[in-house]
């Protein structure tokens, strides 16, 4: 029996498979998914069986989940156009007879406001109607959505947006992939919705912290949604997708991506890595000026 983790071309997906074999995983127990399985071939050399896998084909869906004991079901890439292509991996999940199937959705997503969530709102409906054993995996903001930003806040001089004093739990991709690795190697998750997030954080707290790592005074600069928006588009943002982004930070003003509990670390069996540490790792990578 299997172990099926979509998605496995991103960064998500790929993180999971890693951690599965580090935990010991037979790499001929792991299917790794994508719609380019030439970004898989370092894993297809380890061992790990590989399938092309579009959720638009449901051909292709059933294909890889033939034999498979659990699935990690990790959500689409295209923002408002997810839908059907979730519906149609757990429709083929639920024709192959898979005994766990766990999704990657966002946090507090029954109560949750920002855009982003209706996608997985929907798919959390069509989980619990299908008749197939799920988990879900409620992962809130990724750490990476900030550290990745940090030449820029460097450069700048300040963390920019319209979350205000709203706090954010977000954790590292790495932890978020190391506690569905978890749940897909242990048992006693069936029918259990995880709220996932790391220790909670402001902006504010994000500008001192990049602040400490680099030496550079960085400094929070809250703004309207519509002027977030705007500085965006300017930085060469999709009008969408800037948007998209400046109501999330609505939604941490509002507490829609903070987590309370220890789920992840819980399931981790260590505490999730800081926000200091993260700014840390990325400021190393900074180049010397």
């Amino acid at each position: 029996m299997s172990i099926v983790v979509t998605g496995a071309t991103g960064h998500l997906g790929r993180l999971v498979v890693e951690d599965l074999l580090a935990r010991g995983v037979p790499a001929d127990r792991i299917v790794a998914t994508g719609r380019n399985t030439d970004k898989l071939g370092d894993l297809r050399a380890l061992g790990v069986r590989t399938e092309a896998v579009d959720y638009t084909d449901a051909a292709s869906l059933r294909r890889a989940f033939a034999g498979a004991e659990r699935v990690l079901l990790v959500s689409g890439s295209e923002v408002g156009n997810r839908v059907d292509g979730h519906r149609t991996a757990i429709a083929a999940a639920a024709e192959a007879g898979v005994g766990l199937l766990a999704y990657t959705s966002i946090a507090n997503a029954d109560t949750s406001t920002i855009v982003l969530a209706a996608d997985h709102q929907a798919t959390e409906t069509a989980l619990r109607d299908s008749g197939v054993p799920f988990v879900v995996l409620r992962n809130s903001w990724y750490l990476e959505n900030y550290t990745g930003q940090l030449p820029v806040y460097v450069r700048h001089g300040a963390v920019s947006g319209s979350a205000g004093d709203g706090r954010v739990s977000a954790a590292t991709r790495a932890d978020y992939a190391a506690a569905a690795a978890a749940v897909l190697t242990t048992d006693g998750h069936e029918g259990k919705t995880y709220e996932l997030g790391g220790d909670a954080f402001t902006l504010t707290d994000l500008a001192a912290a990049v602040t400490a790592a680099t030496g550079t005074a960085v400094t929070y600069v809250d703004l309207p949604e519509a002027e977030y928006t705007d500085l965006l588009v300017a930085a060469g943002l999709p009008a969408p997708y800037a948007a998209a982004l400046a109501d999330s930070d609505r939604g941490i003003a509002r507490g829609d991506l903070l987590v309370s509990g220890t789920a992840l670390s819980d399931l981790l069996g260590r505490p999730t890595t800081s926000l200091a540490e993260a700014v840390a790792k990325a400021a190393d990578s900074l180049p010397v000026s």
